[in-house]
């Protein structure tokens, strides 16, 4: 089993990030959290709101503590809002943001090993940069 180690989560971030400048989306905040959903490695670009990085953890911690890519979890979300509230509650600290940009880590046997979120632009953008930092890193991305 791979696991999601600083450097490859701090590869993680400095990837996206580039990923980011290269596509010209805007001022971007991405963190990575381990399979436990505690921070491993994070970073927020210059002029990005403050509150992105908090986005960025809420799309994270949320796949992690759910076991599902921020799309599937978006769609229950859309069919029962009261599954969002509900898990809003179980999850507690860091909160949980059900929209694209928050992407599980798996390892090459399908294992979570984290969760990636990034937010700033679009949620397809945020998404996009993340799964092309996530493959890179040898890891496979799943968007739900």
């Amino acid at each position: 089993m791979s696991h999601l180690t600083l450097e490859k989560a701090q590869a993680i971030v400095a990837r996206s990030l580039a990923v980011a400048r290269e596509r010209k989306f805007n001022p971007m905040a991405v963190v990575v959290l381990d399979g436990r959903a505690a921070l491993k490695a994070a970073g927020a670009e210059d002029g990005c709101p403050i509150v992105r990085w908090k986005i960025a953890f809420g799309k994270a911690n949320a796949c992690v503590s759910f076991g599902a890519g921020a799309r599937k979890i978006e769609a229950i979300a859309k069919d029962r809002p009261h599954f969002l509230a509900g898990l809003e509650s179980v999850i507690g600290a860091g909160g949980a943001v059900p929209v694209p940009g928050g992407v599980l880590i798996r390892d090459d046997k399908g294992n979570i090993v984290g969760a990636a979120g990034m937010s700033g632009d679009t949620s397809d953008n945020d998404e996009a940069a993340l799964v092309v930092a996530i493959e890179e890193a040898g890891f496979k991305a799943d968007v739900g």
